[in-house]
């Protein structure tokens, strides 16, 4: 398996951490009944602001991850694989799990610091892969 795919798979498990950081909270904030239902109507009670943190963080893994899914797999598949591709797999993945915590504590500017570095990465291997 190349790094890139090695790191995808690493930002995929990843996204599960982030569901249960996300999804443990909220069930007890809101209740299992709630969350278990067709959540027709908003609940009762907002979430708490880090479990809205932890929310807006895993959404906006799923939204990166896509970008960063197509650009290792372009990378691989095309057999482009480098040292330079590689570590910006590992950057990627090393600026998720930073964005975690700076998300959850709000750590401003550093979160929106930390989400450019990871898609500078991916951005890179992008490029990387057509010249």
């Amino acid at each position: 398996m190349t790094p890139e795919l090695t790191a995808l798979t690493l930002a995929a498990l990843l996204q599960i951490v982030q569901f249960g950081l996300f999804a443990v909270p909220a069930n007890i904030e809101l209740g299992t009944g709630y969350t278990s239902g067709p959540r027709d109507t908003a609940p009762k009670r907002p979430l708490s602001p880090r479990t809205a943190r932890m929310q807006r963080a895993m959404n906006n893994h799923f939204e990166g991850l896509i970008l960063f899914a197509i650009a290792a797999l372009v990378v691989t598949l095309s057999g482009q694989s480098s040292a330079t591709t590689a570590a910006c797999g590992w950057i990627y993945l090393a600026a998720r799990i930073a964005y975690i915590p700076a998300y959850a504590f709000g750590w401003t500017p550093w979160r929106s610091a930390i989400w450019a570095v990871g898609f500078a990465a991916t951005t890179i291997m992008l490029l990387a892969s057509l010249f």
